[in-house]
């Protein structure tokens, strides 16, 4: 079973002697990867109560209680867990020599909050989402090797393989990510809403709305919900503070947590002409469509569904914010429309590289606004049909 990061994160301490800190959702995986590559890592799972209570002694001689004396690397998950973990691992880190030090989390706005001062120039962060696309086919076993990349595929002008038609049904895959997401339990157990459902009550409704940064949870999980109807639409976030009878500054402090604890991200607008075209207003989209879907109750099937078209923008926006950060790509990625309504859904930058990228579940017409707008971008049209 591979993953992207495999390479990165074996390489780590080839590179450099800083804390490996692996952040991401509960179930993407963080814990099997670390594992995998670091087989003989001792382990200390911070959820288990004797753990997090010697490491919240802060004290170097009860850790080395903790710590095989020969041990050269260890790994302690989910580290947020800590009333002070960047203080637990500063300790570890400054005074026991030559020990390879790896932590994972669930919350980045935890861990950033709460590490960040005592572990300044000693960490380095890599993210891991819910699968690629590449990666739940690999690990379905229908590729052997992680082998798409949308980048290509749009520097390609998506034109789609013969090969790939016949070896596989893409259309039922692809629905089946689109309503089920891609998580990596869902590779065994493909169309498990239960799980996605006691998924979202687990990691939202308790750990994250747990978080003592949230003071008002019924407005935390009732804000959520609007977010999951609107993706891939613009925030207002004063119509949503309106709605929810809240204050802005709430409204956007909620969000970004949510963003912070994998569930969601914004997307900003390309505008270089301010005058016409939107520059301020972000887009919404969740790192997974199960989790969206569990959010609004809904697995029914394509066919039937309204939002079709949404949850396929969703699934390739994402798509390419997680490969941009697992290749390296660098490419900085936006929205794009003006005032009259003209609109390109994805806008990928890279110095002169101008990309704008139309995202349909079905073919219509291109909309050559943003290719009068600006001449030297290269527009591509991805369907259900062409992004594979």
């Amino acid at each position: 079973m591979k993953r992207h990061l495999d390479y990165n994160i074996s390489q780590h301490f080839n590179k450099y002697k800083q804390v490996l800190v692996l952040l991401g959702s509960r179930q993407v995986g963080k814990t099997t990867i670390v594992k995998k590559i670091f087989p003989k890592a001792d382990y200390f799972l911070v959820d288990n109560e004797p753990v997090k209570r010697i490491l919240e002694t802060y004290d170097i001689e009860a850790y080395k209680t903790l710590i095989n004396q020969n041990a050269k690397t260890i790994i302690i998950d989910e580290i947020q867990l800590l009333t002070d973990p960047g203080r637990a691992i500063k300790i570890i880190y400054d005074q026991i020599k030559d020990i390879k030090i790896i932590i994972t989390g669930s919350s980045s706005f935890h861990i950033k909050n709460k590490t960040g001062e005592s572990l300044a120039g000693r960490k380095i962060d890599y993210k891991i989402y819910p699968l690629t696309f590449s990666e739940y086919l690999q690990q379905k076993g229908i590729e052997k090797e992680l082998n798409y990349n949308i980048f290509e595929n749009i520097s390609k002008e998506n034109r789609i393989s013969s090969d790939h038609l016949y070896r596989f049904d893409i259309k039922n895959i692809l629905e089946s990510v689109l309503i089920y997401g891609l998580y990596p339990h869902l590779i065994e157990n493909s169309n498990d809403e239960k799980y996605l459902m006691n998924f979202v009550d687990s990691l939202i409704f308790k750990d994250i709305l747990e978080l003592n940064l949230i003071e008002d949870k019924k407005l935390a999980a009732d804000l959520l919900k609007i977010l999951a109807f609107q993706i891939g639409n613009l925030i207002n976030y004063s119509e949503l503070a309106g709605n929810l009878g809240a204050d802005k500054r709430t409204i956007k402090r909620y969000i970004e947590i949510f963003e912070q604890s994998f569930i969601l991200f914004r997307l900003y607008p390309y505008s270089k002409n301010k005058r016409d075209e939107i520059s301020k207003s972000p887009k919404i989209y969740f790192f997974d469509t199960g989790i969206r879907n569990a959010l609004i109750g809904d697995f029914s099937s394509l066919e039937i569904r309204t939002d079709k078209g949404a949850l396929f923008e969703n699934f390739i926006v994402t798509e390419a914010i997680k490969q941009n950060e697992y290749l390296d790509e660098k490419f900085k990625p936006y929205y794009w429309r003006t005032k009259q309504g003209s609109e390109i859904d994805l806008v990928l930058e890279k110095g002169k590289i101008l990309i704008g990228i139309e995202l349909k579940y079905r073919r219509k017409a291109a909309n050559a606004a943003f290719k009068n707008r600006y001449p030297k971008s290269n527009i591509v049209m991805m369907t259900s049909d062409n992004f594979y």
